[in-house]
C-alpha cells in the first residue's frame, strides 16, 4: 500500500522545471537585445533581396520609358493634356519635387527623359549604386510628378520603392561595384603578398640598411587605394548643378536640403574611407547598416499595407463578395489582349470564382503569414504567378513587374544564395571550356568610393 509520503517522493523524483526567476528573464531578455543591435548594426540584412528589388523596379521603369519613347510628350512632355501650368500650380500646392518644372521648353523634357532612362540603366547594372540610386529616385518624381494622372497602381509602387531604395545599400550583391570591388581587392592582395615575399627574401639575404625598402614601397600603393576619378567627377558634376538650382530658387527648402545632404554624405564616406579607415570608418558603417535596415523594414511594412488594404477593400464590395469580380474586366476591350483567353475564363463560373475569392484569401492573409516561413513561401509563390497571370491575360506587363518587384523583398536568402551559386557555377563552367582561369573569391574586398560598400558580398 502506497504511503502519503510515497506519492511525495514518487512527486519529487519526477524533473518539475523551476520557476524563472526575475534575474534569468532579465538575462535572456538583454542577451537578446544584444544579438538583435549587433545584428542591426553590424550587419546589412537582406542585401540580395534589395539587389532583387533594386533590379525589379529599375528595369520595370526602364522598360516603360523605352516602350512609350515615342509617346512621351504627349506622356510627360509639352503635348500632354495635364499642361504645364496646371502642373505647376499642383506642385506649387502639394511641394512635390519634378525638375522638369524648372522649365517648360521641349529641349529640357527630352534631357530629362534621357536622364531618367540612363539613370535606371545605370541602377540595373549596379554601377555607382549609391548615386545611380539617388538620380533614378530623380528620374521617376520628375516625370511622375508631372503628370500624376498617367499612372497606374504599379507606377506608384515604383514611385514609392524609388525612394526607399535611395536609403539602401541595394549594389551589395549582384552589381557593378561589387565586381569592381572584388577585382581591386585582388589587386591589392597580389601587391601585399609580392610585398611580403620581397621583404621576406630581403630578409634572408640581407644586404644592408636599406634592407626593408620594399615593405615601405607598399604603403603609397595602400594609400591610393582610395582613388576614385570617376567617383569624384560625379560628385563635382552633380554638385556644380545643385549649386545652380540651389542658387536658381528651384529647389523648396525641404528638397534642398535633402539632396546637399546626400551630396555631403558622399563627400564625407570618400574622406573617411581614404584617410580615416579606423573607428570613423566604422561609425559610418554602422549608420549606413541601420539607415539600411531601416530602410528594408519599411519596404515590408509597405508591400504588406499595400496587400492587406486591397484585401480589405475587395471583401466589401458586393462583386466580390458574390465571387464574379472577375467576369467584368474579361470583357472589356482595354484589358483584353488575348479576347479569345479571356472569353474561355469568363465562360467558366468555377474557375471565375475560384480565382476571385482566392485572391481575396491571399491577399488578407500575407500579412499574417510572415510569421511561418513555410506558408509565407507557398503565398508569395502564388502571388507573383497571379501577377504573371495579369500581364498576360489582362494586358498589365509593367504592373505585374512592379508587384513582382515588390514581393522580391520577401524572398528567401537561401533561394537567392542558391539562384547565385547555379549561376556563378555555370559561369565557371564555361570559362573553364573556353580555358578562362575562375577568380579567386575574396571575403574582404575594399570598397569603391562612390558604390555602396561590398561588406556584405559573403
Amino acid at each position: 500500500m502506497s504511503t502519503p509520503g510515497g506519492r511525495t517522493e514518487a512527486r519529487a523524483g519526477r524533473h518539475v522545471p523551476a520557476t524563472p526567476s526575475f534575474a534569468s528573464v532579465s538575462s535572456a531578455l538583454d542577451r537578446a537585445v544584444t544579438r538583435g543591435l549587433t545584428r542591426v548594426t553590424g550587419t546589412s540584412i537582406g542585401a540580395y533581396q534589395s539587389a532583387v528589388v533594386r533590379i525589379g523596379v529599375s528595369l520595370t521603369w526602364l522598360l516603360f520609358l523605352l516602350r512609350e519613347f515615342p509617346h512621351r510628350g504627349a506622356l510627360y512632355g509639352p503635348h500632354s493634356a495635364w499642361g504645364f501650368d496646371l502642373a505647376q500650380r499642383l506642385l506649387a500646392g502639394n511641394h512635390a519635387f519634378s525638375v522638369l518644372m524648372w522649365s517648360d521648353s521641349r529641349a529640357w523634357f527630352e534631357i530629362g527623359y534621357a536622364f531618367a532612362i540612363l539613370s535606371s540603366a545605370a541602377l540595373v547594372l549596379g554601377w555607382r549604386t549609391r548615386t545611380s540610386a539617388l538620380m533614378f529616385m530623380v528620374g521617376v518624381l520628375s516625370l511622375q510628378n508631372r503628370s500624376v494622372f498617367m499612372g497606374d497602381g504599379g507606377d506608384n509602387v515604383v514611385h514609392i520603392l524609388a525612394i526607399y531604395l535611395a536609403f539602401t545599400r541595394c549594389g551589395l550583391v549582384w552589381s557593378l561595384d561589387s565586381r569592381r570591388a572584388r577585382r581591386r581587392a585582388e589587386a591589392a592582395r597580389a601587391k601585399a603578398e609580392a610585398a611580403e615575399a620581397a621583404a621576406a627574401e630581403e630578409t634572408a639575404e640581407p644586404v644592408g640598411a636599406d634592407a626593408p625598402a620594399p615593405v615601405a614601397a607598399a604603403a603609397p600603393v595602400a594609400a591610393r587605394a582610395g582613388v576614385d576619378p570617376v567617383g569624384i567627377a560625379l560628385w563635382v558634376v552633380f554638385g556644380a548643378v545643385l549649386l545652380g538650382a540651389t542658387l536658381g530658387g528651384k529647389l523648396s527648402n525641404g528638397w534642398d536640403l535633402v539632396f546637399w545632404a546626400c551630396w555631403a554624405g558622399q563627400a564625407v564616406w570618400w574622406a573617411v574611407r581614404r584617410y580615416a579607415p579606423g573607428e570613423p570608418r566604422t561609425v559610418l558603417e554602422i549608420v549606413a547598416n541601420v539607415v539600411h535596415n531601416g530602410a528594408m523594414l519599411v519596404i515590408v511594412a509597405e508591400v504588406c499595407l499595400i496587400y492587406s488594404t486591397a484585401g480589405w477593400y475587395k471583401i466589401q464590395g458586393s462583386r466580390w463578395q458574390d465571387g464574379t469580380a472577375l467576369y467584368y474586366p474579361l470583357h472589356l476591350d482595354d484589358f483584353t489582349p488575348w479576347p479569345a483567353l479571356s472569353h474561355t475564363m469568363a465562360s467558366h463560373a468555377v474557375v471565375v470564382m475560384l480565382i476571385t475569392y482566392g485572391t481575396v484569401i491571399v491577399q488578407v492573409a500575407f500579412p499574417f503569414t510572415l510569421f511561418n516561413r513555410r506558408v509565407k513561401n507557398v503565398l508569395l509563390v502564388g502571388m507573383m504567378i497571379e501577377h504573371a497571370s495579369i500581364a498576360v491575360v489582362l494586358g498589365l506587363p509593367f504592373f505585374s513587374l512592379a508587384m513582382i518587384s515588390a514581393d522580391a523583398v520577401f524572398l528567401p536568402t537561401g533561394f537567392l544564395l542558391w539562384a547565385e551559386y547555379q549561376a556563378v557555377s555555370r559561369r565557371r563552367v564555361r570559362e573553364s571550356a573556353a580555358g578562362v582561369l575562375p577568380r579567386p573569391r575574396v571575403e574582404d574586398p575594399a570598397e569603391p568610393a562612390v558604390g555602396p560598400p561590398p561588406s556584405a558580398l559573403t
